[in-house]
């Protein structure tokens, strides 16, 4: 008799409560966007995911500031945020912390996470320092969770590494949409986004892009018109439209 094979009952607990991540759903609190330095595709994804949860949560138009922190290296490679370059919701909001070390960064978004009169956090760190380790990061996480502030983290040129946020991606720089009526001028910034790890989502890819009233996900091969909601997940590799 020849045994037959069974799948794990906690696998397919697992498979069963994952669901596809689209747009419009309200923000974890604890996630990190690996980008390059030399792109502003990090700070556009995290902007776009910031907004989009806001939205989703209806605090978009709402007074709370937005707490952006940098470490020293950040504002070296990228720069730091252009007020008049932010969606005109988050321009009057924005809380700019400039930071020396990666330690003075990190203090500052823990103590930005605790207050509840926040909107959002954002933080831009570089590279692979010492202090954020899997200790820190689960500080991070336990004071989002807590307090009930999204955190966004982009991590500049940065190898995958050991971290507790709930949601991690890799975006890089894509092709913009063509304009409707004027294909010759500038498109609306996109990023090829790669969800690689989420508590209660599968793991997937979009094309993302905002277009000023909500984050929208397109096909990541050809241009434009048509704009689906189909994620992209391992094995089924159609991708979410934006």
């Amino acid at each position: 008799m020849t045994a037959q094979a069974f799948p794990s009952p906690f696998a397919a607990a697992v498979s069963a409560a994952a669901a596809h991540w689209r747009p419009g759903l309200v923000a974890d609190r604890h996630s990190e966007i690996f980008a390059p330095a030399a792109e502003a595709s990090g700070a556009g994804m995290a902007l776009s995911l910031a907004l989009d949860g806001l939205r989703a949560s209806g605090l978009a138009e709402g007074r709370r500031a937005i707490l952006w922190v940098q470490d020293r290296n950040a504002i070296r490679l990228g720069g730091r945020p252009c007020r008049a370059g932010l969606p005109a919701e988050l321009r009057a909001r924005l809380i700019h912390v400039a930071a020396q070390t990666p330690e003075d960064a990190l203090f500052a978004l823990e103590e930005g996470l605790r207050c509840r009169e926040l909107a959002c956090v954002i933080g831009e760190l570089t590279g692979n320092p010492k202090a954020l380790g899997l200790t820190a990061s689960r500080r991070l996480s336990l004071a989002a969770e807590r307090h009930g502030v999204p955190l966004f983290l982009i991590r500049l040129d940065a190898r995958r590494d050991l971290s507790s946020a709930r949601m991690r991606w890799e975006v890089h720089s894509s092709t913009s949409p063509p304009r409707r009526w004027n294909p010759a001028a500038p498109g609306t910034p996109s990023w090829r986004a790669e969800l690689f790890r989420a508590r209660g989502y599968r793991q997937g890819e979009w094309i993302l892009h905002d277009d000023g009233t909500r984050l929208v996900a397109g096909p990541s091969q050809g241009a434009a018109a048509d704009h689906g909601d189909l994620a992209a997940v391992p094995g089924d590799r159609s991708l979410a439209a934006l």
